[in-house]
């Protein structure tokens, strides 16, 4: 009998010290997450603000760190629980390390990360227009107060849902839904880009939605995998045991990979091509969806999850941009919001008893009683939420402000905001086709007219009799460059400029779709090639290049043919006629 105990006493050890081992690794994971909001914000946003993405998603973690070490944690897990709502502050981390050390130090370093990333969600949707400093202001808040509260409700012993039996594993109310209402209020309050809504000078209404598209799908995409691999350990961590964690990893594979495929399907059918960009959100939605019941669904109750979050993720991301006109560069509201709220009412729709949780849903059991109190703890946490933002957002609005000026929104958040000319040294930002609105803008002020601002000067003509020059300018599809320039080779050009273009004709472009927003007009890449002839005839460059160039379609190229005064050859000094050949 006592060596009984003994092996139990061992066994139970063991178990408690793997299962605290991978519950820290878990936590680890759930920090590694922020790089994936980070690389997912800063994708599907414009380059010139990427420094800034950057580094609210840095600030998100080390602001929520200290407040949530000050007073959050106390707030959320206290012993002392004030009518199951709230808990007293004891700042036991402070007076007696060690004892705390002993009871909460892996708790502590859970909780924190979830609040960091409650708080990070909010980035994407208020992207490339907030102030730097109302963004730290606003994410101290939530970690601080917001997220501390409602998350003791639902997961401290003592919190009011908690007794009421209100089921959360990881997190789809308590942190999602409240960063994706926090994400709406926000870029409410925040209002749209410059350019991004074309209104109506007379009445105001919008009549045109521009796309703004993010600067690097593959920036999005490599956010997308972080997310996954880290939401193991999102929803994994709190795993009991080993029949638990592997039922967790299913259902929290299962579901992103079916919302993924639904989008793929979804955008296919209704746009002609599937997006890319939805796809990479799908597979964010899938996961939320599922983080409220991984542990208490099956795998049809997992697919049922990933199909609705698919095609709500598409529909609410649109409807927020095409019929209520608010501006979520990220898609943080339909991913985070709208489906934190359906998987949370899908525990008490779809959770199956025979599931390590236990619980009994509506579609299993017939009893409606788990989805009412899931319906219940979802509204109060949006209520909660709701208010205390609006009044955060509002106080930091008329205090410090919430928006940058149009001048710095349009320069760009990491030249303005950060000094930062450019994230990425080497590279010219892309030329932006947006129409901010500035029609009246004048290149001088003052007395002297536009006209008469910059001085010109004559250029003097060439004397009469020298050789004639011109040059002809190729626009053509890429594809036909290898032919065109092995065909200028064989009249006898040597010598050409090519460059990489993009640019679009009478047509416009052909119409695309960008998460739901049609690009009117999509500029296409060409190749642009500069020939400057005089012993060779125009003629017989243009016919040549016609002849191989022609396909028959739309976009077949255009030709350009213009005088030229001169032509130097900076090696020799040579100029006009000698300056274009060749040495022999």
């Amino acid at each position: 009998m006592v060596a009984e105990d003994v092996i139990k006493l061992v066994e139970e050890t063991v178990t408690s010290e793997v299962f605290g081992v991978w519950f820290l690794i878990g936590a680890a994971l759930v920090f590694f997450m922020q790089a994936g909001f980070a690389m997912v914000e800063t994708g599907f946003t414009r380059a010139k603000n990427a420094g800034n993405i950057i580094m609210k998603n840095l600030m998100d973690f080390c602001i929520g760190t200290v407040v949530f070490v000050l007073l959050g944690f106390s707030l959320m897990m206290a012993e002392d629980y004030v009518f199951g709502v709230i808990g007293i502050p004891n700042l036991k981390i402070f007076s007696d390390f060690g004892g705390f050390i002993q009871e909460n130090a892996s708790s502590f370093v859970f909780n924190l990360v979830f609040c960091a990333t409650a708080a990070t969600i909010v980035s994407g949707s208020m992207a490339e227009r907030t102030k730097f400093l109302a963004y730290c202001i606003y994410s101290g808040v939530i970690s601080l107060f917001v997220y501390p509260v409602e998350a003791g409700w639902i997961w401290n012993s003592q919190g009011w849902l908690a007794q009421l039996g209100f089921h959360d594993f990881a997190g789809s109310a308590a942190i999602h839904s409240v960063g994706g209402v926090t994400a709406l209020i926000g870029a409410i309050m925040v209002g749209p880009r410059l350019g991004k809504y074309v209104r109506d000078k007379s009445t105001g209404k919008v009549t045109k939605v521009n796309a703004i598209p993010g600067h690097s799908i593959t920036l999005g995409a490599l956010g997308c995998f972080i997310l996954w691999f880290g939401w193991y350990g999102f929803n994994g961590a709190a795993a009991w045991d080993g029949t638990s964690l592997a039922s967790i990893f299913l259902t929290t594979t299962i579901a992103p990979a079916v919302a993924t495929c639904t989008t793929m399907v979804f955008t296919w059918i209704k746009n002609g091509k599937p997006d890319v960009s939805m796809c990479l959100n799908a597979s964010l939605a899938g996961l939320v969806g599922i983080t409220a019941g991984c542990d208490a669904l099956d795998a049809f109750g997992s697919v049922v999850v990933g199909v609705v979050s698919g095609i709500l993720v598409v529909v609410v991301v649109e409807f927020l941009d095409l019929k209520l006109h608010i501006d979520d560069p990220v898609g943080a509201v339909g991913v985070h919001l709208a489906n934190g709220v359906w998987g949370t009412l899908a525990v008490g729709l779809l959770a199956n008893p025979s599931a390590p949780a236990g619980l009994e849903g509506l579609f299993y059991t017939g009893s409606a009683k788990l989805f009412g109190i899931q319906l219940l703890g979802i509204v109060s946490v949006l209520v909660w939420t709701t208010v205390l933002m609006i009044i955060s957002f509002t106080i930091i609005k008329k205090t410090v402000g919430l928006r940058v000026s149009p001048d710095e929104e349009i320069k760009g958040l990491d030249s303005t905001e950060h000094g930062l000319p450019s994230a990425y040294a080497d590279f010219v930002p892309a030329v932006e086709s947006l129409d901010y609105g500035f029609t009246d803008a004048v290149a001088v002020t003052g007395e002297t007219p536009v006209a008469e601002a910059i001085p010109v000067k004559k250029v003097p003509a060439f004397e009469e009799g020298t050789p004639k020059f011109t040059k002809v300018e190729i626009v053509c599809k890429e594809s036909r460059f290898e032919a065109l320039k092995t065909a200028m080779m064989d009249i006898g050009i040597t010598g050409m400029t090519v460059s990489h273009v993009l640019g679009c004709g009478i047509q416009k472009g052909k119409p695309e779709y960008y998460r739901g927003v049609q690009v009117e007009a999509n500029l296409l890449p060409k190749v642009q090639v500069d020939i400057v002839v005089s012993k060779v005839p125009v003629r017989s460059v243009i016919e040549t290049a016609k002849k191989v160039l022609y396909t028959g379609h739309i976009g077949d190229g255009k030709i350009f043919v213009y005088d030229v005064e001169n032509v130097v050859k900076v090696r020799t000094g040579e100029e006009g006629y000698d300056a274009l050949q060749d040495v022999e």
